[in-house]
């Protein structure tokens, strides 16, 4: 069966003047004439998204979607209307949320992070900004110290809210957040650092323990290079100053000075670090 939310791939079956007709065994689907590529030969297969045109009829399109069938993705909304919000997803038919899935109410031009599931009533792809529903953290699919994929939800005074793997609930600690850009919508790299009673999940952007003196030595070493080799950052040094210039924390900054003094890769003087030459 043919599925709308995703990349289907079909065998080409016959052109018409409408398109191509494109079919899987069991059922049909048309490609329209505007996304018929150049050259094809029919009994040839081609990979094409399907989703339902405006006369809720599955039709396939070479056009790529900003998000996937139980995927997020932070898209803008195009307009509202009596009945919800219609966002941009890169189709020509916008993407709806209706207001019963709306977290807050939506506006017209603003962005809002949402979750692309088949409505099963309508049989029809439906937006929800009310992310909390589609993530579980009963059955952890991770443990510490792995590398995940990190979406950011939503900052609050406790951290930033963060999206593991497309599964999980998770929370970035904002004062171990070495930069000021980090926004909603955002994809990252971090690591679990903690699960905490509960299976809640505390992340980091850096590596756990001591995998993480090595990339933050490197970073250290390149801005002594880069330097002159002189850093005017000791221990005495203000955390801010710290992240201001290296982007990490005082404790962080400590235990990479330690491994590149322990290597004689520098000197620790009163005034700062040198690279020994």
């Amino acid at each position: 069966m043919i599925s709308i939310g995703k990349y289907n791939t079909l065998e080409i079956l016959r052109h018409t003047r409408v398109g191509l007709f494109l079919g899987d065994g069991t059922e049909e689907v048309l490609l329209p004439e505007k996304y018929v590529p150049l050259r094809y030969e029919i009994g040839q297969e081609a990979d094409v998204f399907v989703y339902l045109d405006h006369e809720e009829r599955k039709v396939a399109t070479t056009l790529e979607p900003y998000i996937y069938l139980n995927e997020f993705a932070y898209l803008r909304v195009n307009y509202i209307n009596e009945f919800g919000a219609f966002l941009d997803w890169g189709m020509e038919k916008d993407l709806f949320c209706p207001f019963a899935e709306q977290a807050r109410k939506m506006e017209q031009g603003k962005r809002y992070l949402v979750y692309l599931f088949l409505d099963e009533k309508s049989n029809r792809l439906v937006a929800s900004s009310k992310t909390n529903q589609f993530l579980s953290n009963e059955n952890l699919t991770v443990e510490v110290g792995e590398e995940v994929d990190l979406i950011v939800s939503h900052i609050t005074e406790a951290g930033i809210n963060v999206i593991l793997n497309e599964v999980h609930k998770g929370l970035l600690f904002e004062n171990e957040v070495f930069t000021d850009s980090i926004k909603p919508g955002q994809r990252l790299t971090g690591f679990v650092k903690k699960i905490r009673p509960g299976n809640k999940i505390d992340v980091s952007l850096e590596k756990i323990g001591y995998e993480k003196i090595e990339p933050n030595a490197e970073k250290i070493l390149e801005k002594l290079k880069s330097g002159r080799g002189f850093l005017r950052l000791t221990d005495n040094s203000s955390p801010d100053d710290i992240k201001a210039v290296l982007q990490m924390s005082k404790k962080t900054f400590k235990k990479a000075v330690g491994a590149l003094y322990k290597d004689r890769k520098i000197e620790i003087g009163e005034d700062g670090i040198r690279l020994v030459n």
